[in-house]
């Protein structure tokens, strides 16, 4: 008996063995997710362990963050040339070689090309990973599906940095237990029997286009790409610099994806019953006030600075969400394959622009610049979303859809590909 998904049974997205497929995309993102949290942790301590300045740990964050532009312009074509199942390998092994490099020596210059690499490739995992799970499910759970996706993943992130505090980070144990996690992650897609979407179509670049769709959404994106990579990537940073243990900043680590998990769910209730742009003020204004909280309490106790962290974290990550759905909302069906590449591109040059602006100021004022650029960004944001409150309508109710919990730590969903009977091209959450 053939133990592939039948063509006909793909059509039942809900059907057991499909649901099955799918949890084996799920479940790899997740177990990568661990080996990621692990080395956003890791990286920082180890280097001030070492006695390197700060500025390095900067450096090496913004490679990253060049790395996924790379990622997200290159993607498509690598689909298109290998497919999904042999591209999701390829990029696995990828960050195989990224910590590999990690665990050879304490170089930053190395440590920098290692995280480009791995920039490029989680990037690029995640959009053939959307990509695949878009192509399985129908519009009935689609939502429900990518909404396990990212929370999936920001557990696993949170799991991973925990795992730092019983390691010895002397060592080049931490990249190994990410390349072992790595490891494992092939597993699941390696024996998935989930059918492979089509090759992808090129998807252009339309910020004009997307600016008239949703000049909120958009500019959301360009906002939030930096604030959230600065918040979570120079946390550690600025930490370690504070002189917090290494188990301290594991923890404070551990702690920050929680804010996801807490902050998201409700303000995307809320966002689903009035307008959305309200909700994205108000979480731009938590954002600031909470980055005015860290930089008064960036030296007292941890449990201060874990409170304070959760709730930066959380709001930041709602501001993603929420200008994704606020988006897409207001995008026609055929323009939602043009809306999300903007959106991406977006997400990613702010993710590289903002952490080099960091990172540059970092060299001159020390590590808590970041502060004052993240409270810079939320209410220049919260502003330009105040504006447009007063000089444009909102979207009817009848017309809003629903929210769906996201990471901006991850690309925001791209339709690389659906099949020609999978609805085409589906509304997003």
């Amino acid at each position: 008996m053939d133990a592939r998904i039948h063509p006909s049974e793909h059509k039942n997205p809900q059907s057991p063995r499909v649901i099955v497929a799918v949890a084996s995309v799920i479940l790899s993102m997740a177990l990568i997710a661990v080996g990621n949290g692990l080395m956003f942790a890791y990286i920082p301590v180890r280097l001030g362990a070492d006695g390197f300045a700060p500025t390095w740990a900067g450096g090496i964050l913004t490679g990253l963050s060049a790395g996924g532009i790379a990622g997200c312009l290159l993607t498509g074509a690598l689909v298109r040339r290998v497919g999904h199942a042999r591209a999701y390998m390829v990029l696995s092994a990828l960050i195989v070689l990224s910590n590999a490099g990690v665990a050879a020596d304490a170089n930053p210059v190395l440590w920098i090309a290692a995280r480009a690499l791995y920039g490029f490739a989680i990037c690029a995992l995640f959009i053939v990973a959307q990509s695949w799970l878009n192509d399985a499910v129908g519009n009935t759970i689609r939502g429900r599906v990518m909404a396990v996706f990212y929370v999936s993943y920001v557990v696993g992130m949170g799991m991973g940095s925990l795992l730092m505090a019983w390691l010895d980070i002397g060592t080049a144990q931490a990249p190994f237990v990410g390349i072992v996690f790595t490891a494992l992650s092939m597993l699941p897609v390696g024996l998935t029997r989930l059918a492979q979407p089509p090759a992808p179509q090129a998807a252009s670049v339309a910020l004009r286009r997307a600016w008239r769709i949703s000049p909120v959404g958009i500019t959301g994106m360009f906002a939030v790409g930096g604030l959230s990579m600065m918040i979570a990537g120079f946390a550690p940073i600025h930490a370690t610099a504070k002189g917090f243990t290494q188990q301290e900043v594991a923890t404070l680590m551990f702690a920050m994806p929680l804010g996801t998990l807490l902050f998201q769910i409700p303000l995307g209730w809320i966002s689903d019953r009035t307008d959305r742009r309200y909700v994205l003020i108000a979480a731009s204004l938590l954002v600031a006030m909470a980055g005015i909280a860290a930089a008064r309490f960036d030296a007292s106790a941890l449990i201060v600075i874990l409170v304070v962290y959760i709730v930066w974290s959380g709001a930041s990550e709602s501001i993603y969400s929420l200008s994704s759905a606020h988006a897409s909302d207001r995008a026609p069906k055929e323009d939602l394959v043009a809306l999300s590449s903007s959106m991406l591109f977006a997400w990613s040059i702010s993710g590289f622009v903002i952490p080099a602006l960091g990172t540059t100021l970092t060299a001159f004022y020390g590590t808590q610049s970041f502060i004052y650029v993240a409270i810079i960004i939320a209410i220049a944001y919260a502003g330009f979303v105040m504006w447009r409150v007063m000089t444009a309508s909102a979207v009817p109710a009848a017309d809003t859809g629903s929210f769906a919990p996201m990471t901006a730590q991850a690309p925001p969903p791209v339709d690389l590909a659906f099949s020609a009977d999978n609805e085409s091209v589906s509304r997003p959450s």
